[in-house]
């Protein structure tokens, strides 16, 4: 038996009420020796008190003693000494067979098993031979008695160590079980920090970032048109001055975490048509909205979805294809919901669009990507075509539940 293990079983709680029975069984049995002695005016009280007091005196000694529970030789020598002491008192009174018994757990409890049983197995014999020696008989009582009592408090003994050692091995699984339910709960944390962060950075690409490029469009528009052309200058201000409030009122929607503006004032056709008309007023460009099929209430997440996508496609269209018209076609299917935004610009090779974060340009490279997130995170697909000089298409489908239908008719087509 290791320091260790001594040490962490001599701490619990069961092994502190065995060990106090223990020692209540010795107390109790050296005195019903004595007590006897006493009695039966045994030729050898004197020598019997004197002993059984030795005995209990070097029993409550070597219990008060730490190193015995750490030191397996030190352990060793003081049960030698207290197997000396016991033969004498056996060898004076037939009633120190008795003291047998709880010197079987002390042994097992102290020893290692390679020494734990033949010292059993040795105070066994002592005790058989003891009694038939002051009996003068060697009968099968007197041989199964302390037998019986040996085997006793080998399976009492190791009984409690086989359960000792399965409640520590559901301690420790018990441990790495909320070992592991916290390194996942920290992944789970991180995994949703980063969603949360790719979230926030395809609402800010999809929003404030487009608002802004927007807003410097038309503030270079008007310097352009300053000082020969103030009326039209005014009118670039006034599209600049709309577009900062509503991009104000998309950073305050960020801190409230409510739907998209243009959502919360009407359904999903009515937004898209406003930003049709909104991009087209901005930037010059014939945008045309159209909706196919009945309108069907969306779930919000799908509708904000759509609506991000198809900003992020029309301010692509701005900034980057000089096109001159783009269509916008919103269709409701039986079970499922598509965008397409369809442009006659310069068109360009999907397959070498930079990732993102490596654009030579700071801040491209963000929006395609953006919008194979947001129809992924909806388990619906996004597909791009397009080639030089034959302008672009992209085309979303999501899946959608059971048709609503709503009550506002389709908006008409607006440029």
């Amino acid at each position: 038996m290791t320091e260790e293990a001594v040490t962490s079983r001599s701490l619990t709680p069961v092994l502190r009420a065995l060990r106090s029975c223990l020692h209540l069984m010795v107390a109790a049995l050296l005195a019903l020796a004595a007590v006897r002695a006493v009695a039966d005016h045994h030729p050898h009280t004197p020598a019997v008190l004197a002993v059984a007091v030795a005995l209990c005196a070097l029993y409550v000694t070597g219990h008060r003693l730490p190193r015995l529970r750490t030191s397996t030789g030190a352990a060793a020598l003081w049960l030698a000494a207290l197997g000396l002491v016991w033969l004498v008192l056996l060898a004076l009174t037939p009633d120190g067979v008795w003291v047998a018994f709880p010197l079987f757990f002390v042994q097992l409890h102290l020893l290692p098993p390679h020494w734990a049983l033949p010292a059993v197995a040795a105070t066994t014999l002592a005790a058989v031979a003891g009694f038939g020696w002051h009996t003068h008989t060697l009968s099968v009582g007197t041989v199964l008695g302390p037998a019986l009592g040996a085997a006793v408090a080998v399976a009492v003994v190791r009984g409690y160590e086989a359960l000792y050692r399965e409640s520590e091995q559901r301690r420790r699984l018990i441990e790495e079980l909320t070992a592991t339910r916290g390194e996942l709960a920290a992944a789970e944390h991180a995994a949703g920090v980063l969603a949360e962060r790719e979230r926030l950075a395809r609402e800010i690409h999809d929003t404030l970032a487009q608002g802004l490029s927007s807003i410097q469009l038309l503030l270079r528009a008007a310097e352009r048109a300053l000082p020969e052309r103030p009326g039209s200058a005014l009118g670039h201000v006034r599209q600049a001055r709309t577009a900062a409030v509503d991009n104000l009122a998309e950073a305050r929607r960020f801190v409230r975490a409510l739907s998209p503006p243009d959502l919360e004032a009407g359904s999903l056709p009515a937004a898209l048509e406003r930003l049709c008309a909104t991009t087209a007023g901005a930037s010059g460009l014939a945008v045309h909205c159209q909706v196919s099929g009945a309108p069907t209430a969306l779930p919000t997440p799908h509708e904000v979805a759509l609506l991000r996508i198809a900003q992020s496609a029309l301010a692509n269209t701005v900034r980057h294809a000089a096109a001159d018209r783009v269509e916008l076609t919103l269709s409701y299917m039986d079970t499922e919901v598509a965008l397409d935004i369809v442009d006659d610009g310069a068109g360009f090779v999907p397959a070498q669009v930079p990732a993102r974060g490596s654009a030579a340009i700071p801040g491209t490279g963000f929006g395609l990507a953006a919008m194979r997130a947001r129809a992924r995170a909806l388990q619906g697909t996004l597909a791009v075509e397009s080639a030089p000089g034959e302008g672009t298409a992209v085309a979303v489908t999501l899946p959608c539940p059971a048709p609503a239908p709503v009550p506002d008719a389709a908006p008409q087509a607006a440029s």
